[in-house]
């Protein structure tokens, strides 16, 4: 059994699946409608009120997954969480309440895992489709093709914020409407052409905020009851008509929810006028069945990160055979140092096969350019910290030490960042792998054992080696040389 926690700007919400044959079976659902969005400040930095409402939440869903046994388990935060100045201050009272990382994920990639949940439920492997994700934070469009992606964007316009800045007091009227389907317009249109209506036959929306709509439109017997342009009119219409947010229960709009509706009613109308979108189909898929599927794949060994290793590898022409030696030698020198968890073993690797992007803009400073390509790349199946966390370790590979002086502090991390420099500069060095039976230490200090006939076979090794004595030593570190 798996299960996908999802920080959204709205609502957290958990989903239990368990495979059964091609199929992951939901066998438990749990949501808080917290409205964490609704707790930035003017300079986006979440209110107390607002955190504290989070922790409470997640003690509860912390208690519902302590009651299953679970292969893997994986909470993904969304866009209240990205956007927020102060989520490092917070985060990890957070994962203390939830018993489990949190991963903030781009708005990129939560738009690849909604896709991976939609496709999973949809019969078609065949079929040219777009999928609409209006969340509290963001509205996410993924185009595909089946089961593969073929342009994924995330949008900074979602529910919460567009609720709150556009019906002040909770007022309803034409003006009002008008002006927030206008302003949902202008997040789209500049992606327009990009979403044509030519490359696709069919549009889902997966979001909760569209499936309420559904349930308003079959209601209240407006048309046929499906997401069309003209039965959403008729809808923000019988809005306008009651007037007030808190009224719209009237309408069969549960109250919890009567707040976000009218900003996702508007932002549904923008998108679907923009991308010239008559009529969509609302799915019960999204994210967290995406995550749950992604954390299946990732057991049966058919992990993403590793396929975007590779693309990324090919698209900026890294030699293979390089980065293959300096990702097998780094894993294994970190292998020697005996970390206290396996938590950066894969990140290590990863950025030790891309140590070298940063050839493609420049010879001079590759391990910056390469630190900031990692850092800021669209990277399917990487979250924003694991990309972190690699830029960083590029960016230890060669020179001073004290700019990466705060990854150091994790003791963990830094015996990462000398397995990665150990490894380049016995690449540099031309010492094949099967020559490299190097013995190291690092507890207070660093000691590192060589034979002594390589210093006479690579003339260049006791140059380089003096370099990291020095680097190290330098940030009060001792780095002890011994042969053998």
């Amino acid at each position: 059994m798996y299960a996908a926690v999802d920080l959204g700007s709205n609502s957290f919400r958990m989903h239990i699946g368990r495979l059964d044959g091609d199929v992951m079976r939901i066998i438990k659902s749990a949501r808080e409608p917290i409205r964490l969005g609704a707790g930035l400040d003017a300079e986006n930095n979440l209110s107390a009120p607002a955190i504290q409402r989070a922790i409470t939440a997640l003690s509860r869903f912390s208690a519902v997954l302590n009651q299953y046994s679970l292969e893997s388990v994986r909470v993904v935060a969304t866009n209240t969480l990205r956007i927020a100045k102060n989520t490092g201050d917070f985060i990890a009272e957070l994962e203390n309440a939830i018993g489990y990382p949190i991963e903030i994920i781009s708005g990129e990639e939560e738009g690849r895992l909604i896709y991976m949940g939609v496709a999973k439920v949809l019969p078609n492997p065949l079929e040219n489709r777009l999928v609409i994700d209006i969340g509290g934070g963001s509205t996410e469009i993924i185009l595909g093709h089946g089961p593969e992606i073929i342009k994924v964007a995330s949008f900074a316009v979602g529910t919460v914020k567009h609720s709150v800045g556009f019906f002040l007091e909770g007022r309803l009227s034409h003006e009002n409407f008008d002006a927030s389907v206008l302003s949902a317009r202008s997040n789209f249109e500049d992606a327009a052409l990009l979403y044509r209506s030519s490359n696709w036959a069919h549009v889902y929306g997966s979001s909760g905020s569209m499936r309420t709509v559904a349930t308003a439109l079959t209601r209240n017997k407006i048309g046929d009851g499906s997401l069309s342009l003209d039965n959403l009119e008729t809808l923000k219409n019988r809005c306008i008509e009651v007037g007030e947010i808190n009224q719209l229960h009237t309408l069969g709009i549960k109250q919890e929810r009567t707040t976000m509706v009218v900003g996702g009613l508007a932002i549904l109308i923008g998108v679907m006028q923009e991308l010239n979108i008559t009529t969509l189909q609302t799915i019960e898929a999204g994210l967290r069945l995406g995550v749950i599927w992604d954390l299946h794949l990732r057991a049966t060994k058919h992990d993403r990160r590793e396929e975007t290793v590779q693309l990324v590898s090919t698209a900026f022409h890294i030699d293979e055979q390089r980065a293959r030696y300096v990702g097998i030698l780094a894993h294994t020198l970190y292998d020697q140092l005996k970390p206290g968890v396996s938590n950066y073993i894969s990140q290590l690797v990863w950025a030790a096969r891309l140590h070298e992007v940063g050839l493609v803009v420049s010879q001079t400073g590759y391990h910056k350019h390469g630190a900031y390509l990692i850092e800021y790349a669209d990277m399917p199946g990487f979250t924003t910290c694991e990309q972190r966390t690699m830029s960083k370790l590029i960016l230890s590979q060669k020179g001073n030490l004290r700019k990466v002086q705060e990854l150091l502090q994790d003791s963990d991390l830094a015996k990462a960042v000398l397995a990665l420099r150990l490894a380049v500069l016995f690449m540099h060095t031309r010492l094949e792998l099967a020559q490299a039976e190097v013995n190291v230490r690092m507890k207070n200090k660093i000691e590192l054992e060589i034979k002594n006939d390589w210093l006479t076979q690579h003339p260049t090794l006791s140059f380089w080696l003096e370099n990291e004595q020095r680097a190290w030593f330098e940030i009060n570190i001792d780095f002890v040389l011994r042969k053998s």
